[in-house]
């Protein structure tokens, strides 16, 4: 049973287990926009994850859960974030529980170890560090914050709960995710900017960045469920190296065929995003502003992450080079008429 797989990553794994002829179940709930499983081989059922006995009833007939379902965002409500990330991810292991499912993959992320700058490549032993301290943090909250800690207080929960139940969890901890049907974590609204022609956006050239196309990253959910691992486990998973995020942009404009803008320095940019969000958010704004501290920051910090334990334990190495992934998530844009 996979919880989010409507969505992004979601969708990708839901495809890499049916394509492995493994039993799929979906949750979905009733406002779900099933597209992106449309055609696969699964069984929908409706329920919520902040719904304890509705989970219970859609976990009933499977022996393993994948919850994938979050909040990514890096705007809006506080107590959104903390009751789909924290509290949705107690319900799904009280549900497994109750269920008498002792197998679980959850998505973690990356961002419980820091996404400040640092020139340090961080692995599964660095210390939590979820929190950016942005300027003026203390004024108005930066709202990137909102999701990178209550990811890091779900895998904190998550652990201590498995290990007082004797839950078999392995949290898989994406770096930063690309490819088809990716329209929120910002390579596809870095292609829409581009595409309109804005000569200069935030960006540097010395920062690297780690990323993984999707497809790839799907695979490593089969690998842990193929494993069979007991106890707690978590993984970083990306490409076997991080990339030049220049680079990165770079390869997404070229196959799109638009010219890549040029790099806005930090101390034009910073100012700019600080003064948009400080407005947005005085004005109790539903929808984010184009650039927020967090945004732009992401543009500059140095971000690297160790993948030697999925390597080595699950047989993990993405099987797609940056170019191949990048070409093919352009191309099913443009196949989609998006850009």
């Amino acid at each position: 049973m996979i919880t989010g797989a409507t969505g992004f990553i979601g969708s990708h794994i839901a495809r890499v287990f049916c394509e492995n002829q493994v039993k799929v179940g979906c949750l979905v709930r009733k406002v779900s926009n099933l597209s992106n499983i449309e055609g696969l081989p699964v069984e929908l059922t409706t329920g919520d994850v902040r719904n304890i006995e509705e989970l219970v009833r859609a976990f009933s007939g499977y022996d393993w859960v994948i919850h994938n379902a979050a909040k990514v965002a890096d705007w809006g409500d506080y107590d959104e974030f903390y009751q789909t990330n924290v509290v949705g991810t107690k319900n799904v292991l009280t549900a497994c529980v109750q269920a008498g499912i002792k197998n679980i993959l959850l998505t973690g992320s990356n961002s419980v170890y820091g996404e400040e700058n640092c020139l340090a490549v961080k692995n599964e032993q660095s210390p939590y560090n979820s929190h950016y301290s942005y300027f003026g943090d203390k004024l108005f909250p930066c709202k990137l914050n909102y999701y990178r800690d209550t990811k890091a207080m779900a895998k904190k929960e998550a652990l201590a709960f498995a290990a007082t139940h004797h839950l078999n969890l392995t949290i898989l901890e994406p770096v930063w995710v690309y490819g088809e049907r990716e329209f929120n974590t910002g390579f596809y609204e870095y292609l829409k900017t581009a595409k309109r022609g804005i000569p200069f956006i935030p960006g540097a050239k010395q920062n690297n960045f780690h990323v993984i196309y999707a497809g790839d990253l799907a695979k490593a959910y089969f690998l842990a469920y193929t494993k069979q691992l007991k106890g707690q486990n978590c993984f970083l998973v990306g490409n076997q190296r991080s990339e030049n995020m220049d680079r990165i942009y770079k390869l997404f404009c070229s196959e799109a065929g638009v010219k890549k803008p040029g790099n806005l320095p930090k101390a034009v940019s910073y100012p700019v995003a600080f003064l948009m969000e400080l407005l947005f958010t005085l004005f109790k704004s539903q929808s984010p502003p184009l650039l927020t501290r967090g945004r732009v920051n992401m543009f500059y910090d140095n971000i690297e992450f160790s993948v030697d334990k999925a390597s080595q334990i699950l047989g993990f190495r993405n099987s797609f080079s940056l170019e191949e992934g990048v070409k093919k998530t352009v191309l099913w844009y443009k196949k989609q008429g998006l850009i």
